[in-house]
């Protein structure tokens, strides 16, 4: 048993993620620089990098606590090298949630990792398994934002803090989201150990359609105006102001057309 979980070619770190970091740091390199002669080039591709690392993130996080918690089989399912192509479900772990992004601006919460719950015992263990992942695009979250919580922008380019905004948002739209306690989302894994068995079996049929739920639910005015009145008072208490944010996408959708105010790099 120890042996099949200390194997080094299981927790060797992929190629393919390597890859996806080395297009995060150059481009970022190039966002900071002004390199690129369009600057929403280099943002796009540096945001979108940086989002797949931290879903790659995400789920390995996942994988990691449930390995310590006693499901030994992730590490022979590739979870802990970050390759995102080992997930279960690609398109939802990685392909819809880059869609997501590069359509609406937000961070869709992906389903991935195949835990064995049966191998692990302790109704904590499953709560913190779950949580594992969110709590990981929180800690994503306080590193995009600690140039602004720390007020450390000086000589900070202006088209990199834009670009940090909006990576910022997306991970706390993430977070926000995936905590919610829905069937099918981690924050519902976070609570359902603690349910009867009456309620989990009742609720069981709905896991699937949850992230639809919420989808269609932000596709209402009302609550997608409220929803992103939170995110937008959880950016500004960590110092980034609307303005930032807005730059930030727009730069991301240089497709689009830069708006002349958010053009300026410092």
């Amino acid at each position: 048993m120890t042996t099949a979980t200390t194997r080094h070619s299981d927790r060797r770190i992929s190629p393919v993620f390597l890859g996806i970091l080395a297009v995060t740091a150059v481009t970022g390199w190039a966002t900071w620089t002004g390199f690129a002669e369009q600057p929403g080039v280099a943002v796009f591709l540096f945001v979108t990098a940086a989002w797949i690392v931290s879903l790659c993130l995400h789920e390995y996080a996942h994988a990691r606590t449930a390995l310590h918690s006693g499901d030994i089989s992730v590490g022979s399912k590739g979870y802990l090298t970050l390759n995102p192509l080992k997930y279960t479900h690609a398109l939802l772990s990685i392909v819809l949630p880059v869609l997501f992004v590069i359509m609406g601006g937000i961070g869709l919460p992906g389903g991935a990792v195949f835990i064995e719950r049966g191998r692990i015992h302790g109704r904590w263990k499953h709560s913190l398994i779950s949580a594992a992942g969110p709590l990981t695009n929180v800690l994503f979250a306080a590193i995009c934002t600690a140039p602004f919580w720390l007020h450390a922008l000086d000589g900070v380019p202006r088209d990199f803090q834009f670009a940090l905004a909006f990576l910022a948002l997306l991970q706390v739209t993430a977070a926000l989201l995936n905590f919610l306690p829905v069937p099918g989302l981690d924050g519902y894994g976070v609570i359902e150990p603690w349910l009867s068995y009456n309620i989990k079996r009742q609720v069981e049929p709905f896991a699937p359609f949850g992230l639809l739920f919420v989808f269609a639910l932000l596709w209402v005015p009302a609550i997608n105006t409220e929803f992103f009145d939170v995110i937008d008072a959880i950016l500004r208490g960590l110092g980034i102001g609307d303005f930032s944010t807005y730059c930030g996408q727009e730069l991301y959708r240089f497709w689009q057309g830069t708006n002349e105010f958010c053009s300026v790099s410092g």
